[in-house]
């Protein structure tokens, strides 16, 4: 470590040198030593030589993005170490596949080899931590590289039982009333001022871009579907704004600004029962609504006053897991269900046929585009940029090729979105919701649902800032659970006062958002296969600010919006719904059922776990699943959040019945870091 300190000192490197070829990349860095005499003039010629006739051997480049050539002749006085970052990596043939970034070059006298064998295992060691390489690729300058180095000696230093904690610390309860909250006050506090410099960045532009489209689609599909579950008395408008001021409010005041607020479709589900209930015993929906939102936020604020996202530690991946596959169930069979009333209440003469099928058609190729666009990212056509642009946009794009062909075949009768032609509710009603003209016994009986409402939004809301927050993001600016979860609270119970939709924490949006902001390494697994790694995220709170901003001036583009088929938005959904499906481990497990035992992928769980253990846990899995699907379509739709927390007891429970080795590899919190998902579409 001390030559390599000792040639960033003395200025032994180069910085993005602009080099395509091996044979570039030594003679510019050999004019470069002569240049600043570090290398006889004289002499050049023969390192040069001496490198090249080493490479020609074998290459040099030894994998994580980093080549080690090296020269021994006697016309090299000492021992020299030359750092070198190129401008564009350069495929030199590395055992792991991944192009050379960085170039060690070893230069000294004959019979000096030994000598460098300390800094080839220095250089191993440096390379395969992913943090120095992108400090290495960032530094502009010695002393930025040289801090680089200094950071990670004392990453090196830490005793590796203290590198993780059984409970986070962001999770640990204070057993203090506020106490939660205070501590993440205290803890995002100096990162505040940080958090707005690190989003003026050419990073966070295309990020805000590219989420706002992301979250524009969303908000309108969940907006177009409130509208249908409620009797359209909240609808796109409505959704549109409560996503604007929530997510403007919370860039600026959460714990954690990566977080994107936004309808899920538990609470879809949740509105509509609630409106179905109140039709049932000709209550006022709005009124009731607004009632059950209050209770909900004074709920959620005294989940978060008393430390109760701590409880979250107990939500394992067996959780997570029912919950996601309940979302995609969700997603799925709530566009099916719609397409198909299209052909149930259609009258049978020819307009009411072609109105079903294009719909149906619409539909259809609003899915179909986004999930080729949606893997086009993995396409061998197309420069890089155009691929992870088009995936990126899939979404945006579906619907707007599909509305557009509405537009054309507009002689057919479709279902639009609704939205008023200018700003206002969607049914004209008055914006703020008169809380007493419901009944009296309302206002407390509100309490009963807001509390099964807490607990869906606090699952909704924890389990992706938990996600979010894992490990595997590099996140350094710390999280804030019991911070957001108050922020949420205060936000609900706004928004009921104005008949607004709820909003959450959204899984989906807030990931694509952290992956927008991350820096992208390649590893190489055990067995060959190189996957991307995150390296570092530039956390920040100007893109969320920004992105909901955007999504407020929206509002004035209603006019465009009403051109939207709602049939392109349960194609929307449709998808959502699928892709959801992907990467969730319980449906990778369940098609074990229907597989060919011979050709079972060798992941982690299937060498670790005997494949009737894993049957059984994955039956398990979905006995709960059924129960909690049965519980949503029955007279009991109401208590569905309920069952959902329930599974932590069960999960607890089935610890008595399986080994605990075998529940470590299927309850993992995160996959192994050498393995990567074989079901991958």
């Amino acid at each position: 470590m001390k030559s390599l300190r000792d040639a960033l000192a003395e200025e032994s490197f180069v910085l993005d040198l602009d080099a395509h070829r091996i044979e570039d990349i030594f003679s510019d860095t050999l004019d470069y030593l002569v240049a600043r005499n570090l290398l006889p003039a004289d002499e050049r010629d023969a390192v040069e030589a001496s490198l090249l006739k080493r490479e020609a051997s074998a290459s040099t480049a030894i994998g994580h993005a980093v080549a080690v050539p090296h020269a021994y002749l006697d016309a090299v006085a000492q021992p020299r170490i030359v750092f070198v970052r190129l401008n564009h990596p350069v495929n030199l043939g590395a055992p792991d596949g991944i192009p050379t970034h960085f170039v060690f070059m070893l230069l000294g006298p004959t019979g000096s080899e030994a000598r460098h064998l300390d800094t080839l295992t220095t250089v191993a060691r440096l390379m395969a931590d992913d943090e120095f390489r992108f400090d290495a690729g960032e530094a502009r300058n010695s002393g930025e590289l040289l801090a680089a180095l200094d950071r990670f000696d004392a990453r090196a230093s830490v005793p590796i039982r203290e590198e993780r904690r059984e409970i986070p610390e962001d999770l640990v309860a204070t057993g203090m009333p506020l106490g939660g909250i205070l501590q993440d006050v205290r803890r995002k506090l100096p990162t505040y001022a940080s958090d707005f410099r690190d989003g003026l960045n050419p990073k966070c532009m295309a990020s805000t871009l590219f989420l706002y489209f992301a979250c524009l689609a969303p908000a309108v599909t969940f907006g177009g579907l409130m509208a249908v579950a409620t009797g359209g008395q909240i609808g796109a408008v409505e959704m549109l704004l409560a996503s604007a001021v929530c997510g403007v409010v919370y860039a600026l005041t959460a714990g954690q600004p990566l977080i994107i607020l936004g309808g899920t479709g538990p609470l879809l589900v949740f509105t509509g029962i609630l409106y179905e209930l109140c039709v049932a015993r000709e209550l006022p929906f709005l009124e009731t609504y607004a009632w059950v939102g209050l209770w909900t936020a004074f709920f959620l604020v005294l989940l978060a006053v008393t430390d109760a996202s701590s409880w979250i530690r107990f939500f394992t991946r067996f959780t997570d897991e029912i919950f996601a596959a309940l979302i995609s169930i969700i997603f799925i069979v709530e566009a099916v269900t719609h397409l198909i009333e299209y052909f149930e209440d259609e009258s049978l003469n020819e307009l009411g046929h072609d109105t079903a099928l294009l719909s149906l058609l619409l539909a259809l190729g609003t899915f179909y585009i986004a999930t080729n666009l949606g893997r086009f990212r993995r396409s061998r056509y197309l420069r890089p940029r155009v691929r992870e642009f088009l995936a990126d946009f899939g979404p945006a794009i579906a619907v707007s090729c599909m509305t557009l062909v509405a537009v054309w075949l507009h002689e057919v009768s479709l279902e639009r979105l609704s939205v008023p032609e200018a700003f206002g509710t969607t049914t004209g009603r008055p914006w703020q919701v008169d809380l007493f003209s419901a009944p009296r016994w309302i206002w407390f009986a509100a309490a009963g649902p807001a509390a099964l409402a807490a607990i869906l939004m606090y699952l909704d809301q924890n389990i992706t800032a938990r996600l979010v927050n894992n490990n595997d993001h590099n996140l350094k600016k710390g999280a804030g659970y019991h911070l957001d979860l108050a922020i949420v609270g205060v936000l609900t119970g706004v928004c009921s006062v104005f008949g607004l939709p709820w909003l959450v924490a959204a899984t989906v949006r807030s990931l694509n958002h952290l992956r927008s902001l991350a820096t992208l390494g390649e590893v190489q697994t055990q067995h060959g296969e190189t996957h991307e790694r995150i390296i570092r995220v530039r956390e920040n709170r100007v893109t969320g600010l920004a992105i909901h901003l955007l999504i407020g001036l929206s509002l004035v583009l209603l006019t465009y919006l009403r051109d939207i088929p709602m049939a392109v938005l349960y194609g929307l959904f449709l998808y959502m719904g699928v892709v959801t499906l992907s990467g969730n481990q319980f449906f990778e497990r369940l098609s074990l059922w229907v597989m060919d035992w011979d050709l079972y992928p060798s992941t982690h769980y299937i060498r670790k776990v005997p494949i009737r253990i894993v049957h059984s846990f994955t039956l398990m899995q979905t006995i709960c699943l059924g129960i909690l699907w049965f519980v949503k379509v029955s007279t009991l739709a109401i208590l569905f959040p309920l069952f959902i927390a329930l599974l932590v007891p069960v999960r607890l429970v089935a610890g008595r019945f399986f080994e605990p080795e075998h529940l470590e590899a299927l309850d993992a919190e995160e996959e192994p870091e050498d393995e990567e998902t074989h079901w991958a579409g």
